[in-house]
């Protein structure tokens, strides 16, 4: 490797690692910006919009219109409107009366969070493995070379063996 070629890729290093810092930073942000003082409806469209319908099958009780999904609706409204609970609050006596079935989205703790956490890792982790792997099969293939004349003449060699023994297909079939 020569002295130019270094320098190009010690050049890029710190650009994308100060594009990681700002990514995560974005998200880390994002995910713990609070919107501040929120009125009561939106309150209850946000915890109706994290349970599920205890009979429907994939839905909301904000979407469902199912009689459970309703008489939810109306705990939760309850619960905002006397305002001595905070949303998590709400949803664990939520859960709690319907046996916790009724998340749609995880807590943010314990076991649930892994559950959420460990595919996410294990994806970024597995491209960045195969970059890794990638780059290094690339930086192997340039150090062997282009091939010689002795490598084609090896090659030539092999495939007339193989048509003169009578094999069909290509080099590298199984006869």
């Amino acid at each position: 490797m020569n002295r130019s070629e270094l320098n190009r890729r010690v050049k890029r290093w710190p650009g994308w690692i100060a594009l990681l810092f700002v990514v995560v930073g974005l998200v880390a942000y994002g995910a713990t910006r609070d919107t501040g003082p929120r009125t009561p409806d939106e309150r209850i469209e946000s915890i109706s919009k994290r349970l599920a319908c205890p009979v429907c099958q994939g839905e909301s009780v904000y979407e469902s219109r199912n009689t459970a999904s309703n008489q939810i609706r109306v705990a939760v409204r309850q619960a905002v409107n006397e305002g001595a609970l905070s949303d998590e609050q709400i949803i664990a006596d939520i859960t709690v009366a319907y046996d916790g079935e009724e998340l749609l989205v995880p807590t943010a703790d314990g076991i649930e969070a892994l559950a959420w956490a460990l595919p996410a890792t294990a994806f970024v982790l597995g491209v960045g493995g195969l970059a890794i792997a990638f780059r290094r099969w690339q930086l192997e293939a340039r150090q062997l070379g282009a091939a010689s004349a002795d490598d084609y003449a090896l090659v030539a060699a092999a495939l007339d063996e193989r048509a003169e023994s009578g094999e069909q297909g290509e080099p590298g079939d199984e006869p």
